[in-house]
């Protein structure tokens, strides 16, 4: 019998494939502040770097990074994105990123495990966040990095966030989780992480989507 986790995923994947192609044709609304957390993942991944994407989505980020790392792979729970992700790879002819779709139970890990681990727009999608961060702590090689940027909803406006569920109600949003930046953080170092960087790249008097660089402290 499926677990709520389980049943929460499957929904959610299903969510996602049904959004696929229209999210790849929308737009990114402040494009300056998206090429500014580009350039700060950069300064902080190495030329040989092998480097993991959860939640890649339809892989536009890791296409962008890709040119700038030594390998990219980028997973997700649906597979609509990742079947964009690898249309998006061939017509840009990128050999050094890999696309699969994983269910986020069982991710891929490889050996040897990654230099730098990436969540953009994912942290606030997932309910069991020290489960991930644990998996992620496992993913990456000792001393290595995670770089997120992820919508904080509870600094977000008062009214978007109780419209937040009724849209969750009619299909019209996947799962959802509330936490400010602060809390992010202290999640971060509770799940043995170091974090080394924390920025808003935002265009805008506000900006609720938080920049975070994560050094795994070892044993």
């Amino acid at each position: 019998m499926p677990t709520s986790r389980e049943s929460e995923d499957d929904v959610d994947a299903v969510f996602w494939n049904r959004t696929a192609r229209t999210y790849s044709r929308s737009v990114i609304k402040d494009l300056a502040g998206y090429e500014r957390t580009l350039s700060a993942t950069r300064d902080l991944v190495g030329a040989a770097d092998r480097v993991l994407e959860l939640g890649c989505g339809t892989g536009q980020t890791a296409l962008r990074l890709a040119p700038s790392i030594g390998h990219i792979t980028g997973t997700d729970i649906a597979s609509g994105m990742i079947a964009i992700a690898n249309e998006r790879k061939a017509a840009a002819v990128c050999p050094n990123a890999t696309f699969v779709v994983t269910d986020g139970r069982s991710p891929p890990w490889p050996d040897p495990p990654f230099d730098a681990v990436l969540a953009f727009n994912l942290l606030h999608l997932i309910k069991d966040r020290p489960r991930l961060f644990q998996s992620i702590g496992r993913a990456l090689k000792p001393g290595g990095l995670f770089i997120t940027k992820t919508p904080c909803l509870s600094e977000m406006n008062a009214v978007i966030r109780l419209a937040i569920p009724l849209m969750r109600l009619i299909g019209k949003a996947p799962s959802l989780s509330f936490f400010t930046a602060d809390e992010l953080a202290s999640e971060l170092t509770a799940g043995g992480f170091s974090i080394i960087d924390r920025a808003r790249h935002g265009s805008g008097r506000t900006d609720f989507r938080v920049f975070m660089a994560a050094r795994k402290v070892d044993p």
